[in-house]
């Protein structure tokens, strides 16, 4: 069995777009996968499975919850030891640095290097932005209240994202991936 972690795009927001831990948990349950539980009413879900592909675990839970919630729900997947990789990344790139912020989005899949490349000669981005794999970190030693994206990561780079504050991210690897 393999575990994974999931981030659910784009609920809560909204009156339109609801969809609770409790019904995340039981359409999750009810696409057939296992050993799940959730954390914080953001959309994060641990679970298990015997799939083996990514693709197919992010299909059935998507299926799951627009049968559920009654809209889309954009889901992107990472195995228990990709996530703490993504901790790990973060914790190198904080290394010196006096961070005010720090956020993370997870991509659905990675990005093209020509994006990447575009989106890094961005005015500041360079200096603020670390593209890893299927994770975007924003790096803040300044922050300004409410401006999260200044270079609109998600659009910039063209893939289907979620951002997580690095707290969020260190909490799950803590609690479901040690």
């Amino acid at each position: 069995m393999t575990t994974y972690v999931a981030f659910l795009r784009a609920i809560n927001l909204g009156a339109n777009r609801k969809f609770a831990k409790g019904d995340i948990a039981a359409a999750t349950e009810a696409a057939g996968f296992d050993d799940v539980a959730t954390h914080i009413n953001t959309g994060n879900v641990r679970l298990t499975t015997r799939m083996r592909s990514r693709a197919r675990v992010e299909a059935a839970l998507e299926k799951a919850y627009a049968e559920r919630a009654g809209f889309e729900v954009p889901t992107i997947a990472f195995t228990a030891a990709e996530l703490a990789s993504i901790a790990a990344d973060a914790d190198e790139l904080a290394e010196g640095r006096d961070l005010e912020r720090h956020y993370v989005y997870l991509l659905k899949s990675a990005p093209a290097a020509a994006k990447v490349a575009a989106l890094l000669e961005r005015e500041g981005a360079a200096d603020a932005v670390v593209v890893r794999d299927r994770a975007a970190h924003l790096l803040f030693t300044s922050y300004t209240q409410g401006v999260v994206d200044p270079w609109g990561v998600e659009k910039a780079l063209g893939v289907v994202a979620t951002n997580r504050n690095i707290t969020v991210i260190r909490a799950l690897v803590q609690k479901w991936c040690s």
